[in-house]
């Protein structure tokens, strides 16, 4: 995962030269006249992300000039690994911890690709570790992401609910972590009404997925995470084009798996639990009608305003059981609704907190780790939008506004409020490549959401 990155800088090590475009004059007047030169016919000015081969006098490549932006961050460097001949690099530059750290992450991240179907013959430049990097940062953040963007990848033939559990499964046993999954009708034995209803009409049965690591006596911190491995909208169908990207729709579940991984990879002293709900969202002659009113976990009943608000009818199960064992933290990552992505686009998850101090504290990390978070409000006043004359609740907001905000209100209705819970509604999609950013699956938040757990209950 991380082979683009070498232990050892070789005599062959190319130098790669960061330069913001301000510092391009003073660095050409330090040059020979004949690099000078060179730079000045190819026209170089040092825009961020444009990069300079410069030839030695063997004509081998000697030097690459990359230009930065006047903020670097994780990606100045990231569009590298594939830009770039083949062959070993080096940066030549002072860099402290921050800045070798997120170098060798964006460098790690920038050489991810899916080959599950389809090979390459297309080779990425290797890295020399930057003295200062945070070696066991970089390895636990980007094997988690290249986790979250694999499974998120995974078209639903090959990651359905077993499947998803499969990962998890294979996950677990790697920290020797305890896994239990509830399959089919052992959900309503064990009282998990509204996952088994989701799920009931799909050929491959609904489960839920539950891993415990850590000792008892940490405190606790619980991830939930959506994991509709395909999503038709159920009778309330999506058009054919709704349905080209339902393979993601499990984001959430990968996102919370990819997060164990790092907590688990760092040893963290916690008493991690991650639950996952994981269904499909098929028609058949036994599936859920809009109409139905369901059973919950908590005790609550819901009427469906509509089938194609599926994620969190699951989710409300999984967070009633979380917020059970009152955790110290409770996190729930989903894709839950297209009106988060209306109101913030596709980059920016939008956060929802029932807690001041942690809403800030998130979003403090968020900002210094460059992994953006939006927060909106948890209005109680629109309520009211997803009341049933029927039922305790409806799963459908009424008059078409405020839909990420309405979905994180429903999902609060089975969170206690002493416990301290962040609600995720993110894409887990790239749109189009950006450097270090494939098209494809994402994760998003994530770093964030690490940086915020090992700050409160990492070791001092």
């Amino acid at each position: 995962m991380l082979a683009t990155l070498r232990a050892k800088a070789g005599a062959d090590a190319v130098p790669i030269t960061p330069l913001p475009g301000a510092g391009l004059a003073a660095w050409l007047a330090a040059q020979p006249p004949a690099t000078a030169a060179w730079v000045r016919a190819v026209n170089y000015t040092a825009e961020a992300g444009a990069t300079a081969l410069l030839p030695g006098e063997d004509g081998r490549l000697a030097r690459v000039l990359v230009g930065m932006p006047a903020e670097p961050d994780l990606w100045s460097l990231a569009g590298l690994p594939g830009a770039l001949p083949p062959g070993t690099y080096r940066i030549d530059a002072d860099l402290d911890r921050d800045a070798a750290t997120a170098a060798a992450l964006g460098w790690a991240l920038g050489s991810y690709r899916f080959g599950r179907y389809k090979a390459s013959d297309k080779s990425f430049a290797n890295l020399v570790w930057p003295d200062a990097a945070d070696r066991g940062a970089v390895e636990r953040a980007a094997s988690a992401i290249y986790l979250v963007r694999d499974l998120v990848n995974t078209p639903a033939s090959d990651m359905g609910p077993a499947d998803l559990a499969g990962a998890a499964t294979d996950l677990a046993a790697e920290f020797e972590a305890d896994i239990r999954v509830i399959v089919g009708d052992h959900l309503l034995k064990q009282n998990y009404p509204a996952i088994h209803a989701v799920g009931r009409a799909a050929a491959r049965a609904p489960r839920l997925i539950d891993i415990t690591w850590g000792r008892k006596d940490d405190p606790k911190v619980t991830i939930v995470g959506k994991g509709v491995c395909f999503d038709t909208g159920g009778y309330d169908i999506k058009p054919s084009s709704g349905m080209l990207l339902m393979k993601k729709d499990m984001g959430g579940a990968a996102h919370a798996l990819g997060l164990a991984r790092m907590i688990m990879m760092a040893g963290l002293p916690v008493r991690l639990r991650v639950l996952v709900p994981a269904v499909e969202n098929m028609i058949a002659g036994n599936a859920f009608r809009p109409g139905d009113v369901l059973k919950t976990r908590k005790g609550l009943s819901v009427e469906v305003g509509n089938t194609d608000a599926e994620g969190r009818l699951i989710l409300c199960d999984a967070l009633a059981e979380a917020d059970s064992e009152k955790p110290a933290l409770l996190i729930d990552f989903a894709t839950l609704t297209g009106a988060a992505r209306v109101a913030l686009g596709p980059d920016l998850p939008a956060l929802f907190a029932n807690n001041e101090a942690l809403a800030a504290d998130l979003l403090a990390a968020a900002a210094a780790g460059n992994d953006p978070l939006w927060r909106l409000p948890l209005w109680q006043n629109y309520r009211k939008m997803f009341e049933s004359k029927i039922a305790d609740l409806n799963n459908a907001g009424t008059g078409g506004f405020a839909g990420a905000i309405t979905a994180a209100l429903f999902l609060e209705s089975f969170v206690s409020r002493e416990t301290p819970w962040v609600h995720l509604d993110v894409y887990a999609w790239n749109g189009s490549a950006r450097p270090g950013r494939p098209d494809g699956g994402e994760a998003m938040g994530l770093r964030a959401v690490y940086a915020l757990i090992e700050k409160r209950f990492g070791r001092a």
